[in-house]
This record gives structure tokens, sequence and C-alpha cells, in this order.
């Protein structure tokens, strides 16, 4: 997809930043350690990244009893 001119917006706001995942196992305490993955994504067209305002990842659904081992990314388009 990035080939076909698709960007991958959570980099080009965030390039070069680490530990930035979606994803954590469950098991060895992945999360409080922070190793993960990220395996969410948003890919636009050139056209829709144009108008891209923000990209984040909403750890907030970490945060409730017994959570999901994944996280959305959360954007926000003009």
């Amino acid at each position: 997809m990035l080939a076909l001119d698709y960007t991958d917006v959570f980099r080009s706001l965030h390039s070069g930043e680490g530990g930035q995942f979606t994803f954590w196992d469950h098991f060895r305490n992945a999360f409080e350690h922070n190793r993960g993955i990220r395996i969410d994504h948003f890919l636009l067209s050139s056209r829709a990244a144009d108008r891209l305002l923000k990209c984040e990842i909403n750890r907030t659904p970490l945060a409730q009893e017994k959570p999901s081992d994944d996280t959305p990314i959360m954007i926000e388009i003009a």
C-alpha cells in the first residue's frame, strides 16, 4: 500500500519516536514494560493525508478492568 502512494499517517507525524505501540501481550507484563508492537495503522491517500491534523494512539481503554491487548489509533482530518 505504501508503494501505491498511501501514507502511514502515524509515522508521518511521529517519525523517529520509539516505543509507540498498539498491542502488548498480556504475558510477562509487556504493557507495564512497554514491550509491544504497532498492529493498527491508518493509511491515507496523499490527498487525504494533506488534510491530516492529528494522529494519536489512544491508551485510555487499557486503564479499564480486564482490558484488551490492543488499543486504537485515533485520527483527526480537516
